[in-house]
């Protein structure tokens, strides 16, 4: 049975964010972080680079609707914010293509449901190239076959064994993880001696 979390493709045009060590302070400024909740925070992602430089990708129409994001070296470092990958997402990024990821931001994406995988440079830059001159470009990362597609091109992609098998049966999700198991859990707590506590 396939399971709603399952993540085995993702498909949609591209948006390419070119540039090494960009840091989760650049990708979600600090003052955006005393929010309660993670509403709003799609609006807000790299909102300091997109107010000194118009022609930043995030601002550009031709980008508004992409589910990729393909990026360079070290993407996500600094902080370990997970408001990062959360603006992200709730831009509408549904996963990233680049040549590294930081280590904590990698784990975040996950266990949002958000697959990074990576790529050598060579195949991260032709993928750029090839969305600044395409946008409407459409790019399919198929975690199955562990390739990213666009066009003619094609270019292998990694991501270690265990998130990858995750994303392929659904079992990032740790809160639905627990939802599922329900029954389980109840069974094991009526068990428990300790668990008999009189409200």
């Amino acid at each position: 049975m396939i399971s709603a979390s399952q993540v085995s493709t993702v498909s949609g045009s591209g948006l390419p964010l070119v540039g090494n060590d960009i840091d989760t302070d650049r990708i979600i400024p600090a003052r955006f972080l005393r929010a309660v909740t993670f509403d709003g925070l799609g609006e807000q992602v790299f909102a300091d680079d997109r107010k000194q430089l118009s022609d930043h990708p995030f601002n550009q129409s031709q980008y508004q609707d992409a589910a990729l994001l393909l990026v360079n070296r070290n993407f996500g470092c600094g902080s370990s914010r997970e408001h990062a990958p959360q603006a992200i997402a709730r831009w509408g990024i549904k996963a990233l293509v680049g040549e590294s990821f930081a280590e904590i931001f990698f784990g975040n994406c996950v266990a949002m449901g958000v697959p990074c995988v990576t790529a050598a440079a060579e195949d991260v830059s032709n993928l750029q190239s090839m969305v600044s001159a395409d946008p409407m470009l459409q790019l399919t990362l198929d975690l199955e076959a562990m390739t990213v597609h666009a066009g003619d091109f094609f270019c292998p992609v990694d991501m270690g064994a265990g998130p990858r098998q995750m994303f392929l049966n659904g079992t990032w999700d740790a809160c639905g993880q627990l939802v599922a198991q329900a029954d389980a859990i109840e069974k094991t707590a009526s068990q428990l001696p300790y668990v008999s506590w009189a409200s």
